[in-house]
């Protein structure tokens, strides 16, 4: 049964149709990298699913449950994680914080004065965790506000992490980060592609990172899906050249 599907998903803004009938389903245990040109539909494909934008037909299914009626929230809840797009930073609070307010809410603890200490503990404990696994654990004690761009997408991955959904969406998760800063989170999106229970889309413009992650393909133009396959077998379509890789042919090595 796949983890995640959608039927039929359209979204019109008045007479522009930014996303038009897409039917796909995602299994778990694999990695689908969503590709094509500018304003193909990707991030709004994306905003469908995790539920930022209202629908205006067709369904989302998640794990055979409809839930094309709930909002992002609620989506969250369920088990559908959204980096850089649905996550959102206490700019103030120290780094560790952030981490461990998204355990706490997880773990859905309420305040009991006799073992709160020993809680606190165990939470602080879960958050250095997902600190560590994002490389931010020497930035425990710093404001969010005061992080670089890079760290503050590598914190909202740990507050994903933290959070423990079925779902992983990360939308184009390399954007802003330094060359050094890249290999940390494409190595977590590899460690989480391990667990053959989680399911990841990924929007990416940089074919080397899709090359190095994907199991699979999905290019959307113009709204529409058109290819749909393992990532050779895509990216050799004709239709795919000239709609994507055709104007990065050259930078990309295809």
């Amino acid at each position: 049964m796949p983890s995640l599907e959608t039927r039929g998903l359209t979204v019109r803004f008045g007479g522009h149709v930014a996303v038009n009938a897409v039917s796909c389903a995602f299994q778990p245990g694999t990695l689908t990298a969503i590709v094509g040109p500018n304003g193909a539909g990707k991030t709004t494909y994306f905003n469908l699913i995790s539920g930022q934008l209202p629908a205006t037909s067709g369904s989302v299914l998640f794990q055979d449950e409809d839930i094309t009626s709930l909002g992002a929230h609620l989506r969250a809840q369920r088990g559908i994680g959204r980096a850089f797009q649905l996550t959102n930073l206490f700019p103030n609070l120290p780094v560790l914080e952030n981490v461990r307010l998204a355990v706490q809410a997880r773990a859905r603890r309420g305040v009991d004065v006799f073992s709160m200490a020993v809680r606190h503990r165990d939470l602080i404990e879960q958050a250095m965790g997902y600190l560590n696994r994002v490389a931010l654990a020497p930035r425990a004690q710093t404001p969010a506000a005061a992080l670089s761009h890079g760290d503050q997408r590598k914190l909202e991955v740990a507050l994903m992490l933290a959070l423990e959904p079925a779902v992983f969406m990360f939308d184009e998760p390399t954007a802003g980060m330094s060359v050094d800063e890249v290999p940390v989170i494409l190595d977590l999106i590899e460690d989480i592609k391990r667990d053959p229970s989680k399911t990841i889309l990924l929007v990416e413009h940089k074919m080397d990172v899709v090359r190095r992650l994907a199991d699979r393909i999905i290019v959307l133009h113009n709204g529409t899906l058109v290819a749909d396959g393992e990532p050779a077998e895509v990216v050799a379509l004709p239709v795919v050249q000239e709609a994507y890789l055709g104007v990065r042919q050259k930078a990309a090595h295809v």
